[in-house]
């Protein structure tokens, strides 16, 4: 059965926002910014292979920075993605939750038989998150949907992106893709999510600004802060840290406070922005890699 969502993660009107770090002193300031979760990230099996030629994030986390940041949070809930499923699922799993996770997040699944033996191991002791990031796992939505115990999936658009050879991630979202996968979700009443969000004028040419609105348009209640929108791993000053996370967390809430009450228009009229911004973006990576 699904478990009852913790204090740590109460349903609110905003995203629930996402950030990556093993680092206590940027959790804690992340934390303090209203940022919903802390992600200690274990997943390592297979993942340079699949994203070698991209530039993607290769997490060095270990199992014991869940309980260095499980000290440190009180009122953002502790994510944890744990490695695909492999013959030590089952330990990583345990140890995961004995260390004070809240959430644990099963990547690179394939199968509703791979989804249910994910969330019969956790048998309902914290909230499971099934990250959906493969094109069989897309095909297997709906099956997937009607698991007791899948408390949420996340669409990952990299990997995903990178299984349909793609150029560009959001061109998942510019052709209807994602549409499709959360109208799928969405039919059964579970929270779903999809890929990351820079601040608002922030992720180069396609801003985060039309990214966030796309996330209320489609109904989505979950979003990744990546790289672009703080790259703590490289700012070692802590105080530039905080400035940018209470610049940029306050512009976002802002922003959510426009986008839940915007007319239809608006949201038309941002989905085919997204669309030329990518059209242009796809055509231009073409060009150089040609």
């Amino acid at each position: 059965m699904c478990v009852t969502p913790s204090s740590k993660d109460i349903s609110s009107p905003f995203l629930k926002l996402m950030y990556i770090t093993n680092n206590p002193a940027v959790a804690l300031i992340a934390e303090r910014n209203l940022v919903d979760r802390i992600w200690v990230d274990l997943e390592t099996i297979g993942k340079a292979k699949r994203q070698a030629d991209f530039d993607s994030v290769k997490s060095n986390h270990t199992i014991e920075d869940i309980s260095v940041i499980r000290k440190v949070i009180q009122s953002a809930a502790l994510l944890v993605r744990i490695n695909p499923l492999h013959e030590g699922t089952k330990h990583e799993i345990e140890e995961v939750i004995s260390r004070g996770a809240d959430i644990i997040m099963l990547p690179m699944y394939h199968t509703v038989e791979d989804a249910k033996k994910f969330v019969d191991i956790v048998n309902g002791r914290v909230k499971t998150t099934l990250l959906l990031e493969t094109i069989a796992a897309e095909r297997n939505v709906e099956e997937t949907t009607k698991l007791s115990g899948a408390d949420e999936i996340h669409i990952g658009l990299n990997d995903l992106h990178i299984e349909y050879k793609m150029k560009f991630m959001f061109e998942l979202l510019a052709n209807g893709k994602v549409d499709a996968i959360c109208e799928k979700i969405k039919s059964v009443g579970i929270p779903y999510g999809f890929g990351g969000i820079a601040g608002l004028d922030e992720g180069g040419l396609l801003p985060g600004r039309i990214i966030i609105a796309e996330h209320y348009r489609i109904g989505s209640s979950m979003a990744i802060l990546s790289r672009s929108f703080c790259d703590a791993g490289k700012e070692r000053n802590l105080d530039k840290v905080a400035e940018a996370f209470s610049k940029d967390m306050k512009e976002i809430r802002e922003y959510e406070d426009y986008l839940a009450n915007a007319p239809a228009s608006f949201f038309e009229n941002n989905q085919e922005v997204l669309r030329k911004k990518v059209k242009k973006i796809v055509q231009n990576l073409s060009r150089t890699q040609s």
